[in-house]
């Protein structure tokens, strides 16, 4: 059963990130405050859910919670400050933008940097152990998915709807028969083989 609090009585936020594995589109990031006392039979690491499972807590993580809030960084930024910079940001702004300020992070991952005051703690695989960042964890990954599908019809030759931009075999063969797309994450590797020269 997923933790409810590190530390009761205080009102902590769970933060995580969606999309950092992938090769095209924004990296998304998430911040939720649930109440102490939330539990779900399927809330966990949002990995080891069903996308049915993912879109069907949503709601009612967005219902439930005191506050949440969901923020984005685009492939063009990412190329600029890299992908860790880039995740790390999303989830300042998603903590910039919650309605309600925590008094703590409870952090997804080994890596953070915040100029907002607030004190955190890096959680690695926190997803799997924090109801917070689990839920923040469902809503980065549903939110991403959704940007994704939303653009597949632009450019329906990478399958976007089904691979979501992650590195797949598939993905990487579109990739070398009809180049790279504008959301395409220019500093990543986009060719399995290492052939990135032939794409620019």
């Amino acid at each position: 059963m997923l933790l409810t609090y590190l530390e009761q009585n205080r009102l902590e936020a769970g933060c995580d990130e969606a999309g950092r594995g992938c090769l095209a589109g924004p990296v998304f990031a998430a911040a939720v405050i649930l109440p102490e006392d939330f539990q779900h039979e399927l809330l966990q690491d949002s990995k080891k859910m069903t996308e049915k499972e993912r879109f069907l807590l949503r709601p009612i993580i967005e219902k439930s919670a005191l506050a949440f809030a969901v923020a984005q960084i685009n492939h063009e930024e990412i190329d600029k400050i890299n992908i860790l910079n880039a995740s790390i940001e999303g989830m300042n702004l998603a903590i910039q933008n919650l309605k309600i300020k925590p008094d703590f992070l409870l952090i997804d991952g080994n890596r953070f940097k915040t100029n907002s005051g607030i004190p955190y703690q890096c959680i690695v695989k926190g997803d799997g152990k924090f109801a917070s960042i689990a839920a923040a964890s469902v809503l980065a990954k549903t939110y991403r998915d959704q940007y994704m599908e939303s653009i597949h019809n632009q450019y329906p030759e990478y399958n976007w709807k089904q691979n979501k931009g992650y590195p797949t075999k598939n993905h990487r063969d579109m990739i070398v028969k009809f180049g790279i797309s504008p959301y395409h994450r220019k500093t990543f590797k986009l060719l399995a083989e290492g052939n990135q020269d032939l794409l620019f």
